[in-house]
């Protein structure tokens, strides 16, 4: 099929025009996309499907909820509801149109702390919502790994759970009342009532009392085939509980039956949901096994403590998580290692109202394991609240971690969440695992072992079709083997494409029943078709696992050559963890700002993808290729390029990288835009504007005056005090007897020419230090020629630029960067196979720690009395070096100085990004997005910046420029009045 054909029939719709057209002339307000991009971009979930939608709709309120399905009843158009995008199953994905409540829909509306209860919208995510009741001592229990990102009315729709469950139970416990719009767009309040109040709605004639009438008929006249055939457990059920919705408090909920019913019975378009109380007090308890079967088996023993929760990891999961930047934070409770291999781990969570019940219940653990000395490893009790935050940080990474095995084989979802009764976990796993040995293959576990849900990847490549065909006999012989064991397929994370498996489990009586109720609510067959239920499953089969097209199947048609240059975009498993609602959170700005979905890493992903599969495959059809060509442009064109997701994204999806590379090929035959000659050329030019600064300048605003640049803003020269010049020779020299107390300070082309204060700082806080400090002069870096995708004058500049470093490097003294991009360039731009072995330019930060750790630096400080400072460490290099903070945190408190680590995303200026005309509005609004709010009760002489494009950003939108963490110091340690301060041993010299 050739491009062309295959776009046609994605949006192929009957009635679509007809429907799309009558939307605004009814009132609909938000938006409407038809755009292959966005079509593309939505597409996929976290699951193992591709299924394009013909288009895609984002409404602002209930009442374009309810429009939308209205006048989709009368044009026969299928709908799916779109919350997080993070289904494992493809809940939400469709050949029809879908609805994403996430863009708009994401308001929190009110809050009544006496009632404790809260009204949102479906689209507010789950910190969103916990965040801001943080202050009122409240939260939202059901916690979910996905919790960044995860909507609340995805919860619902899926009935999730997650970590807790045990005491805290599923997202359905949780609901007071809630909106929804019926199939044939009539708005009706779902609240707890009754029987009789129930009985009294099913006398009327419409809708809501057909629906009421059939919901009652159908739990009166199957009470014993719904109490047998449910099974009685934590997770018996999600989606169509007939079991609960007639309580034992005499209550009738519909809530019970709507939760989990993923969008095949109605729409949500508010929710008011029950809250508890936030305990005061946790303790985590990290319990090593020797092996997995081992921590299986000890759970059952280790409830007896009465914990929260009891989640666990395989030696698979914890692999992973040593080549992730989270285990940095972590290593000192897991990574001890007294040679004995870690086969698993239980992570065992105490809360309460005071320290007094949390130190109650770790005693009893504690003489649980005493107890049993040999059945663990080893157990250590954490209380530290970021501490604790950082080891279920790893627990929520799980899912992400095993998207990258290696090998072109990822954790793949399909047999995601079973779940069985506790008591049967260990003996079910040990027969799960056969299965899966049984056919070769690797997997990771994790999961939720105190209520026997279990989440299990194995590691496939779906471009090959031998892996692509094991779906179907491994689904089945795991589903049976989870019936055999009193359980089922899907534990918390919703049915999806699975709900072929529903006869199975609930038996051909109950299954007829459930699709009698899918007909009274669902008459047309509209809502999300093909999941779960059918108004008349021979006509209108719910779609089989095997049927539904596989994301594989496309990637599959991707060129190798394209294959390898965007691996990252293939590996994209849209675990969704850029799409984090915390707007300081680092990873991807230009999503934050704009909630649209393709100008996210994974949208990006997407996106790329296609382009490369329609570059491959096009056979004269030019035309669609170019289409997703140019909105794929369009899209990085808004990517800053700041590389938060190559380090947190959990498969490493690196947007940069693969944009640097799409550009190359963009521009091969096209003419590349003047502006991109003239930055290419500036580099090269800054040694000669650093001699001539104040004609340089003359330059650089004739640059910003003249339209045609389309350049703002351009930071002034400010070159660093002249110093002597060391020869070459000297060079030589210094490999020959370096000592013990010299250092190279390597400058970088933009703190050398736009910031020379700082490079002096740094010089001279290393001198003052007691170093022998020589300067080694700038020379171009490239990053530049990179971020604009001109790759062949990169790579002779990187190969030139990393000569003179090794140079350096040679003379066996350490080689010290200042500016934070240009130092990491060692591990990103410059780590190519094309370089060589990675080069050791450090930082500041590390040198100093280094030192410090070592005891180089003399004897601590007193405390100072001067106010402490605020650090906010360029987006970069807090994502690629966790440790960052950490690092000059003890650098200053070894100064007597006080450090805080606000939380921060990105500053909006990303080096060239914020001086480009057509973004300078959205770099000032990214900045007023995380940045302003944070500075805006600190005084200026606080604030301190690592970055220079960072200080350049908050002088152009704050009024001041931050001083760089050597500034700091320098004022601290060369204070007149500090008698102990050390005299410099050596001077400055200038390579």
């Amino acid at each position: 099929m050739n491009m062309r054909a295959q776009v046609d029939e994605s949006a192929a719709l009957p009635g679509l025009d007809a429907f799309l057209s009558v939307l605004v002339p009814a009132g609909y307000a938000g938006d409407i996309a038809r755009d292959h991009a966005t079509r593309i971009v939505h597409a996929t979930d976290n699951s193992i499907y591709q299924v394009e939608p013909a288009a895609v709709l984002f409404p602002r309120d209930g009442e374009d909820i309810a429009r939308i399905v209205g006048l989709a009843s009368d044009h026969r158009i299928p709908l799916s509801p779109r919350g997080g995008g993070t289904g494992t199953n493809g809940q939400s994905l469709t050949r029809g149109v879908l609805v994403d409540t996430s863009r708009h829909m994401n308001r929190i509306l009110e809050l009544d702390l006496e009632r404790q209860v809260v009204t949102v919208e479906p689209g507010v995510v789950l910190n969103q919502l916990n965040d801001y009741l943080q202050p009122h001592g409240l939260f939202f229990p059901p916690t979910v790994s996905t919790a960044s990102r995860a909507t609340l009315g995805g919860m619902v729709a899926t009935d999730a759970s997650g970590k807790g469950s045990r005491i805290y139970g599923k997202t359905s416990d949780y609901i007071e009342a809630m909106t929804i719009v019926f199939a044939n767009g009539e708005t009706f309040q779902v609240e707890a009532m009754s029987v009789a109040e129930a009985r009294n709605l099913a006398r009327r004639k419409d809708v809501v009392g057909h629906i009421h009438r059939e919901v009652l008929r159908v739990v009166d006249e199957n009470a014993g085939p719904i109490a047998s055939n449910f099974p009685d457990m934590n997770r018996g059920l999600t989606g169509y509980n007939l079991k609960h919705v007639l309580g034992e408090d005499g209550r009738f909920r519909l809530s019970y039956l709507l939760a989990g019913s993923e969008g095949t019975l109605a729409f949500t378009t508010r929710l008011t949901l029950r809250l508890r109380r936030r305990p005061t007090c946790r303790a985590l308890v990290p319990i090593r096994y020797a092996s997995f079967q081992g921590a299986l088996v000890d759970v059952q023993r280790l409830l007896q403590a009465e914990p929260a929760a009891i989640e666990i990891l395989d030696d698979t999961i914890l692999s992973l998580a040593r080549q992730d930047v989270v285990w940095e934070e972590i290593a000192g409770v897991l990574g001890g290692d007294d040679g004995r291999p870690v086969g698993g781990l239980n992570f065992v969570e105490f809360v309460g109202e005071s320290q007094g019940d949390v130190d109650a219940a770790l005693a009893r653990l504690s003489h649980l394991l005493s107890e049993q000395p040999g059945t663990v490893l080893d157990w250590k009790i954490v209380t530290d609240a970021k501490t604790i935050a950082g080891l279920w940080s790893l627990r929520e990474k799980a899912v992400g971690l095993l998207g990258r095995l290696g090998g072109g084989k990822q954790g793949t979802p399909f047999v995601e969440d079973t779940a069985v009764p506790p008591e049967q976990l260990a003996p079910y796993v040990e027969e799960f695992r056969a299965i899966l040995d049984r056919h070769g293959l690797a997997y990771g576990m994790f999961g939720h072992a105190d209520v026997g849900c279990l989440h299990v990847r194995p590691a496939l490549d779906m471009r090959l079709p031998e892996d692509a065909a094991l779906i179907r006999p491994v689904s089945d012989a795991v589903a049976a083997l989870t019936r055999k064991y009193g359980g089922l397929l899907w534990g918390e994370h919703g049915r999806g494409y699975r709900g072929e498996y529903s006869p199975f489990f609930f038996g051909g009586r109950l299954y007829d029943e459930l699709c009698a109720l899918k007909r009274v609510f669902d008459p047309l067959n509209l809502l999300n078709p093909g999941k779960l239920t059918s108004v008349d499953p021979a006509r209108y089969p719910v779609e089989r696992i095997d049927a539904v097209p596989l994301r594989g199947e496309k990637d599959r048609t991707i060129a190798a050559p394209l294959q390898r240059d965007y691996d990252r975009a293939v590996a994209c498993n849209g675990n969704g963890a850029c799409f984090n609602w915390d707007r300081h959170d680092p990873m991807c700005p230009s999503y934050k700002l704009t909630r649209d979905r393709r100008h996210s890493p994974k949208g990006r992903a997407a996106m790329l993808r296609e382009w490369a599969r329609s570059t491959s495959t096009a056979t004269g059809e030019a035309l669609p290729a170019a289409e997703i060509e140019e909105q794929l442009k369009a899209s990085l064109d808004l990517c800053l390029s700041c590389k938060a997701c190559s380090s947190q994204c959990p498969v490493k999806v690196d947007i940069p990288a693969m944009k640097s590379r799409f550009l190359h090929r963009y521009f091969k035959h096209r003419r590349r835009p003047l502006r991109h000659k003239i930055v290419a050329a500036m580099e090269p030019g800054l040694a000669l504007a650093r001699r001539f600064p104040r004609m340089a300048n003359l330059g650089l605003r004739l640059l910003t005056l003249a339209r045609w640049t389309r350049l703002v803003d351009l930071p002034a020269f400010c070159v660093p005090a002249p110093t002597t010049r060391l020869s070459r020779a000297e060079i030589g020299r210094l490999a020959a007897g370096p000592g013990r107390d010299e250092i190279i300070l390597l400058e970088d082309n933009f703190t050398s020419s736009f910031d020379g204060h700082v490079v002096d700082a740094v010089a001279d806080l290393l001198s003052r230090l007691g170093y022998r400090v020589h300067r080694a002069g700038p020379i171009a870096n490239g990053k530049a020629l990179h971020v604009l995708g001109m790759l062949d004058e990169f790579t002779k500049v990187a190969i030139a630029a990393r000569a003179y470093q090794s140079e350096l490097l040679a003379t066996g003294l350490p080689v010290l960067g200042i500016e934070p991009v240009t130092v990491l360039m060692r591990d990103h731009e410059y780590a190519g196979p094309q370089f060589g072995e990675p080069l050791r330019i450090r930082s500041l930060d590390e040198f100093l720690a280094n030192e410090l750790e070592n005891g180089r630096l003399g004897p601590a400080r007193p405390a100072s009395t001067a106010a402490g400072y605020y650090l906010f460490p360029h987006c970069t290099e807090k994502t690629a070096k966790p440790g960052t903070g950490q690092a000059w945190t003890r650098i200053f408190h070894h100064f007597g100085l006080d450090l805080k680590l606000p939380a921060t995303g990105c500053c909006g200026m990303a080096g060239l990004f914020g001086h480009e005309a057509e973004h300078a509005q959205m770099s000032k609004h990214m900045f007023e997005m995380s940045w302003a709010p944070r500075l805006a009760d600190l005084a200026p002489s606080t604030v301190v910046a690592t970055g220079f494009s960072c200080r350049c950003q908050t002088k152009r939108y704050a009024g001041f420029s931050p001083l760089h963490p050597a500034q700091a110091l320098l004022a601290q340690i060369g204070r007149p009045s500090d008698a102990k301060t050390p005299p410099a041993k050596y001077g400055t010299h200038q390579i």
